[in-house]
């Protein structure tokens, strides 16, 4: 950004003291500011903040909702069989070298008390492998059996890019080929006050804050991996968050489930365990599939029961989706499509020296969910909780290392088990997708030889 341009935008947004702090600098400083001010979209930002002030986040206000038509776990032969069509479908496309995957990774471990990308995170039960390597592994088993090369793209943050780039590097990318690995950086937005002031961040830079992991559509735009990958023949993308190792990479169903239902988006859901869970919702919104925060829902719909007595509203957001890529094009063609929240926060911050003040402030951010209204179509399935769905979040308790650590040798356990082999209660289990990637090749595998059994099994 040129200087004229940043003083023109200050002053026209009465940001004088931006202005002042600016022409105030040394010519070094000066350079580093501009350097770091260059992707700022300010008209965005005094946009939405002109929009939020004059009606407030319209992001909760819905008026005709409904539960949504949604797949469910197969329990009768012709789900079953449809089931094993999707997956013909899917297993057809991976083959065909149509499937990319993105891992949305740009958050900090600072909640678990890690310092460093929450990528990095040691998770797995008995050989404390990071959730990096747990997603290559998946991503180098798949590949090899499959016979195709599937590319992995990474969307860090300017706080972690470096380290995360570092990581893969220095761990020569766990046997992933280098080419097939991109990382991009998600989009920054300054923070803003109530009534309209940005705030320094140190000398050089502004308070900003990640644009929101719907932001991840915008910069896989931006960078140009999306027209990279379209221009090479991919066509969809298989999307997850960084903190959940239970994902089924690339799943052949889910893609199948997709392909078949003529999707743009597509989206995996759980039954929420009580009405007291704090989890999107999958719904019907106007006539049209959406997921709807936890927090924008009065407890009339969190609570409501059907007829049975069960949740009405029980599909729980996973934060997995599929992305048909031409879609993801659609919603850059003419500017970014998805709409922002506004999250208010309040903050300590330095006024001056060993002075801190509390200060109400505003975050502008997408939700990667609310492209699902945007669709032409969109598909949701239901997959079991205990197989899919275990995020690492909080240090301890609920959604913490201890209970994504016994979800993940649970599930491996059980692969064990219905192999028929009997573990003594407590036994901890890892199985490296490496050795088996799913419960089917498991079972292939364990009619030719049989795992010596401890108190921790790793297979891999």
């Amino acid at each position: 950004m040129k200087e004229e341009q940043l003083l023109h935008i200050l002053i026209q947004h009465n940001q004088h003291h931006i202005v002042d702090h600016y022409k105030g600098l040394s010519a070094d400083k000066k350079k580093k500011l501009l350097k770091n001010l260059e992707d700022t979209d300010f008209d965005l930002l005094f946009r939405l903040h002109d929009q939020f002030r004059a009606a407030g986040d319209p992001s909760g206000r819905t008026r005709d909702i409904r539960p949504s038509r949604i797949i469910t776990v197969p329990r009768t032969m012709a789900e079953k069989a449809r089931m094993e069509e999707a997956r013909r479908s899917g297993e057809a496309l991976i083959r065909e070298g149509k499937v990319a995957v993105l891992i949305v990774a740009g958050g900090q471990g600072s909640r678990l008390g890690h310092d460093g990308p929450k990528g990095v995170f040691p998770i797995s039960p008995v050989k404390n492998k990071p959730l990096f390597q747990l997603f290559a592994e998946q991503i180098q088993a798949l590949s090899h059996h499959y016979s195709v090369k599937i590319p992995l793209l990474i969307m860090t943050s300017r706080e972690n890019h470096g380290a995360t780039v570092d990581f893969f590097a220095s761990n020569k990318f766990y046997g992933l080929d280098k080419s097939s690995v991109h990382f991009f950086q998600q989009g920054m937005l300054p923070s803003i006050t109530p009534n309209g002031r940005l705030l320094l961040n140190g000398a050089t830079n502004l308070l900003s804050n990640p644009d929101g992991h719907g932001g991840s559509l915008k910069a896989l735009h931006d960078s140009g991996l999306l027209k990279m990958l379209i221009d090479k023949g991919f066509q969809e993308l298989s999307y997850c968050q960084v903190d959940n190792p239970l994902v089924k990479i690339a799943d052949p169903v889910f893609l199948g489930y997709h392909r078949t239902a003529g999707a743009e988006v597509s989206t995996k859901v759980v039954r929420r365990i009580s009405i007291e869970e704090k989890v999107g919702v999958y719904m019907s919104v106007d006539g049209r599939d959406a997921i709807i925060e936890y927090s924008d829902l009065g407890p009339e719909y969190m609570s409501a029961l059907d007829k049975n007595g069960e949740i009405l509203y029980w599909a729980g957001n996973t934060a997995i989706h599929i992305f048909s890529l031409s879609f993801v094009e659609r919603l850059n063609r003419h500017g970014f499509a998805l709409p922002f929240h506004c999250a208010r926060k309040t903050v300590d911050y330095p006024v001056k020296e060993k002075l801190i003040k509390k200060i109400d402030l505003w975050k502008c951010e997408a939700f990667v969910f609310d492209a699902i209204p945007l669709a032409s179509k969109a598909c949701c399935m239901e997959v079991i909780r205990g197989e899919e769905f275990s995020p690492v979040k909080n240090k301890e308790g609920v959604d913490s290392p201890d209970t994504t650590r016994a979800a993940m040798s649970d599930l491996h356990a059980s692969w064990l088990e219905e192999a028929g082999i009997r573990l003594p209660p407590g036994t901890e289990v890892e199985i490296s997708p490496l050795y088996a990637f799913n419960r089917e090749e498991l079972l292939l595998r364990l009619k030719k030889e049989k795992p010596e059994i401890k108190d921790r099994v790793y297979l891999g």
